[in-house]
C-alpha cells in the first residue's frame, strides 16, 4: 500500500524534515507583501520531482484516453454533435476563415454560441491531421499533460514519488476526466492543464504565476472568467491582497463582458442564449428565481454529484482553499435547468479534476501538523486511499470498455455507415445525422438536419435509426424537410439513406 508517511532520506528532505548527517534546507525570508512571497506554510526552495516516470504514465495515459475516443468515432458511436462543432470550426480557422459553424444553423458563427477563441491553436495541428481525429488526440495529451502537474507537484509537496506517482494514477482514471473522454472534444480539454498549473502555482505560494496562468482561461469559455475571478480570491486571502482583487476584478469584468456584449455582437440572436438554461425549465416554461434555487438545492442528483467529486479525494480536499475553484462551475450546473448539467456525465466535471486533487495535496500538507491525532494520522493514509477508490470506481467508468473484446469489432451497420460516406462526393454539401456529421467536416460544407431547413444541400445522407416513422420513404422525409427541392434515392441500406437533389 502506498503510505506518504514512508519516504527515503532524500525525500524526507523535500518534505522539510531533517535526517541524520542531511539538514534541512534553508530559505531567505521574503517580504510578507511580495507577489511571490510564499503563503503560510509554503515551503520555498522544494526539490523538484523527476520529470521520467510522470511522463511515462502520461504516455500510457494519453494512449487509453485517444484509443477510447479512436474506437467510439471509427465505430460511429459519436454521443453528440459537438465533435462535429468543432470539427468544423477548427478547420475554419485552419483555412484563416471566421469560424462559422453550419451544423449549429447556416452561416452560425460559433463565437456567438460559446467564446472559445482558445480553438484556434488547433490550426497547426489540423494543417498536418486535417481530421477531427486530431482533436481527440489533442484532448487526450492535454488531459495526460496534466496528470504530469497534478503528480509532480504532488511529490513535490508532500515529499514522497509514492504520493506523487499514486496520485497520478487516480487522477488520470479519475471518473471527470474518463466522462469527458467518452463526450468526444470539448473546448475544456485546454481548461484542464491551465487549471492545474493554476493551482499548482497557488500551492507553492507563487501567486504572479498562478494568475499568469489563469487569465487565459477566459479565452476557454466564457464562464470561466468567474473561475479566474475564485483564483483572485484565493491569492487575495491567502498572498498578495492587491494581486488577488486585482485579477478577481478582471475576471468579474471578463466574464460581463464576454455574455453580455462579445457573445451578443457575434451572435445572430443578438443575445447570450445560454441564460435559457435557467430561466426556463427543461419544458420551456417561465420560472423564477426563486423556483430555480429551490429545485436546485433539493436536487439529489446535483448532491450525489458532489459527493462524488469530493469522496475521490477521501473529503480531504475541504481543508484547502483551492477548493472554491469548484464554487463558479458548481454553481451555474446547480442553477440550470439542463439536466444534462447536473450529473457525473458528459464533459463538465473535468475541469473540476485538478482542482480538487491538488486541494487534497494542500489538505495532506495541511493536517499534517493538526494537534487532532487522527486527523494527522488520516493524512499518512489519504493518498493510497485515494489512489485505491479511483482504482475500485474505473471498474465501472468508461475506460474498461477497452479490456472488452466487443468494444473493438465492426458490426453490419459500422459497414452501412461507411459505405453511405463514400458514396458523397468530396466538397459536396451534405445534410445528416448526429452520428454522422464529424465523419464529413473534413471535406464537406455540413448540415445537421435539425436546423438546416433554410438551405437545400447536395446531398441528404440519414441515419434511419432516428426517423423511425420515415424511414420507411425517405425521399418523402426528403421532402418534408426541403419542400423547395427534390431529391431522389440514390442509395439504401438497413441503417442508412443517401439522396442527391435533382
Amino acid at each position: 500500500m502506498l503510505d506518504v508517511g514512508n519516504k527515503s532520506p532524500e525525500e524526507a528532505v523535500g518534505s522539510g524534515a531533517p535526517v541524520a548527517g542531511i539538514p534541512a534546507p534553508a530559505s531567505a525570508p521574503e517580504a510578507p507583501g511580495a507577489p511571490d512571497a510564499p503563503g503560510p506554510g509554503t515551503r520555498p526552495g522544494l526539490p523538484p520531482a523527476p520529470l521520467r516516470p510522470y511522463l511515462v504514465l502520461a504516455a500510457v495515459l494519453c494512449g487509453l484516453y485517444f484509443l477510447y475516443s479512436w474506437v467510439q468515432y471509427a465505430h460511429f458511436r459519436t454521443p453528440s454533435w459537438d465533435l462535429g462543432i468543432f470539427g468544423q470550426s477548427v478547420r475554419a480557422y485552419a483555412e484563416f476563415r471566421a469560424p462559422v459553424v453550419d451544423i449549429k444553423g447556416p452561416g452560425f458563427p460559433i463565437l456567438g454560441d460559446h467564446f472559445s477563441p482558445v480553438t484556434a491553436l488547433l490550426a497547426p495541428l489540423y494543417w498536418i491531421w486535417p481530421s477531427p481525429v486530431a482533436l481527440l488526440f489533442a484532448q487526450a495529451a492535454l488531459f495526460a499533460a496534466s496528470a504530469v502537474v497534478v503528480g509532480r507537484t504532488a511529490q513535490e509537496v508532500l515529499g514522497s514519488r509514492a504520493a506523487g506517482l499514486g496520485l497520478t494514477v487516480a487522477y488520470g482514471l479519475s471518473w471527470g476526466l474518463q466522462e469527458a473522454v467518452r463526450s468526444d472534444f470539448h473546448e475544456i480539454a485546454f481548461a484542464v492543464p491551465l487549471l492545474a498549473l493554476t493551482c499548482r502555482a497557488l500551492l507553492l505560494g507563487r501567486w504572479s504565476l498562478a494568475a499568469s496562468w489563469a487569465v487565459p482561461l477566459i479565452l476557454v469559455k466564457e464562464d470561466m472568467g468567474l473561475t479566474v475571478a475564485m483564483v483572485g480570491a484565493v491569492v487575495l486571502l491567502k498572498g498578495s491582497r492587491r494581486l488577488g482583487a486585482a485579477l478577481a476584478a478582471f475576471g468579474v469584468s471578463a466574464f460581463a463582458l464576454t455574455v453580455l456584449v462579445l457573445i451578443p455582437a457575434a451572435s445572430s440572436l443578438g443575445q447570450y442564449d445560454y441564460w435559457s438554461k435557467i430561466e426556463k425549465t427543461g419544458e420551456g416554461a417561465d420560472t423564477s428565481f426563486g423556483q430555480v434555487v429551490g429545485d436546485a438545492l433539493a436536487s439529489g442528483e446535483r448532491w450525489e454529484m458532489v459527493l462524488y467529486l469530493l469522496a475521490i479525494t477521501g473529503f480531504l480536499a475541504l481543508r484547502s482553499p483551492l477548493v472554491l475553484l469548484v464554487l463558479p462551475t458548481l454553481g451555474w450546473r446547480f442553477l440550470s435547468q439542463d439536466p444534462n448539467h447536473w450529473g457525473m456525465h458528459w464533459h463538465y466535471s473535468a475541469i473540476l479534476m485538478p482542482v480538487v486533487f491538488l486541494a487534497l495535496v494542500d489538505g495532506v500538507r495541511a493536517v499534517r501538523t493538526s494537534p487532532r491525532a487522527w486527523l494527522a494520522s488520516y493524512g499518512r493514509v489519504v493518498v493510497p486511499v485515494a489512489t485505491a477508490v479511483a482504482l475500485v470506481l474505473a471498474a465501472n467508468l468508461p475506460l474498461r470498455e477497452l479490456l472488452k473484446p466487443e468494444t473493438y469489432r465492426s458490426d453490419a451497420r459500422v459497414a452501412q455507415a461507411r459505405d453511405a460516406l463514400a458514396r458523397v462526393p468530396e466538397g459536396a454539401s451534405v445534410e445528416t445525422d448526429v452520428s454522422l456529421l464529424a465523419h464529413l467536416t473534413a471535406d464537406h460544407r455540413v448540415y445537421w438536419a435539425g436546423t438546416s431547413q433554410e438551405v437545400d444541400p447536395d446531398y441528404l445522407v440519414y441515419d434511419l435509426r432516428g426517423w423511425s416513422q420515415q424511414a420507411s420513404d425517405p425521399e418523402r422525409l426528403a421532402s418534408q424537410l426541403h419542400p423547395r427541392a427534390r431529391y431522389e434515392l440514390t442509395h439504401r441500406s438497413d441503417g442508412f439513406a443517401v439522396l442527391k437533389r435533382r
